[in-house]
């Protein structure tokens, strides 16, 4: 049978995870896309059920194997559901149903971090996904979000990990200061990020750099608040050797994670 209403029951529950509110209440969030739901399914226990149109189980059977592996039930729908649950102009025909992780800050710095990213007030939600998604490319042990910032289960974030969500713990709604406490405990130098900071990134010594290391990043707009440069133990900028004024905070991030993580990979290779 084929799901055609955007009114039946298990559609309604499913759309209503578009808003925060009801992520929060009922501990479910929306992974969209085929990138997105294979990463979602290889991921024990972390799908609830996949909608997807038959055009897209035809161009994807290796989601519907994996479906049908990990116990998922596989939810033939129309075009019209899916794109009531997709948050993309263009959707690409299957959207997961995925338990939210609940991950805790100790869950998320384990027990000896070598890198972690910090985002303090970070509210843009495709800036907030490519980190995760480049935090899980270097290498970090796990992402931290503050409070005030953006639910990075909201679909333009999970999109943005591109599956990177369901590689790392990712902790939210942390107190700032638990979270660098936290860090600080396990040894870790906590090191901001931001554009006018006086020391350059470039000027540190591969010794320095290669030191288990939180970064914080900070806001769009106005990067890193007094209180939260307070409590770094340093802070610098990534060098602008041409004319743009600034980097945005994805591009910044992956800079100064990819420093962090080559010099602690020099000569491991």
């Amino acid at each position: 049978m084929i799901i055609t209403s955007t009114r039946a029951a298990r559609v309604s529950r499913a759309a209503r995870l578009r808003k925060r509110a009801f992520r929060a209440q009922d501990g479910k969030f929306l992974a969209e896309g085929p990138q997105a739901v294979r990463e979602a399914l290889a991921t024990t226990g972390a799908v609830v059920e996949v909608f997807a149109t038959d055009e897209a189980g035809e161009r994807h059977p290796e989601l519907v194997a994996a479906a049908k592996s990990a116990g998922v039930e596989w939810l033939r729908a129309s075009a019209s559901v899916l794109a009531h649950l997709a948050d993309t102009v263009n959707p690409q025909g299957v959207v997961a149903v995925c338990r939210t992780p609940g991950t805790s800050l100790a869950a998320a710095v384990g027990e000896a971090p070598r890198l972690i990213t910090i985002l303090a007030h970070v509210r843009d939600p495709g800036n907030a996904g490519t980190v995760i998604r480049v935090s899980d490319a270097a290498g970090a042990d796990g992402v931290v979000f503050s409070r005030a910032s953006v639910d990075p289960f909201n679909a333009k974030c999970v999109r943005a990990t591109a599956g990177s969500m369901f590689h790392l713990p990712v902790a939210v709604e942390v107190e700032l200061t638990e979270a660098i406490a936290a860090v600080r405990d396990r040894g870790l130098v906590v090191r901001g990020a931001d554009g006018a900071a006086g020391d350059r990134l470039d000027r540190m010594t591969s010794e320095e750099l290669a030191r288990p290391t939180a970064w914080v990043f900070g806001n769009e707009a106005w990067g890193l608040p007094p209180q939260i440069r307070d409590l770094c133990d340093d802070v610098v900028a990534v060098p602008l050797y041409g004319a743009a004024e600034s980097l945005n905070l994805s591009a910044a991030a992956a800079v100064c994670l990819y420093a962090t993580a080559q010099a602690q990979h020099r000569g491991l290779d």
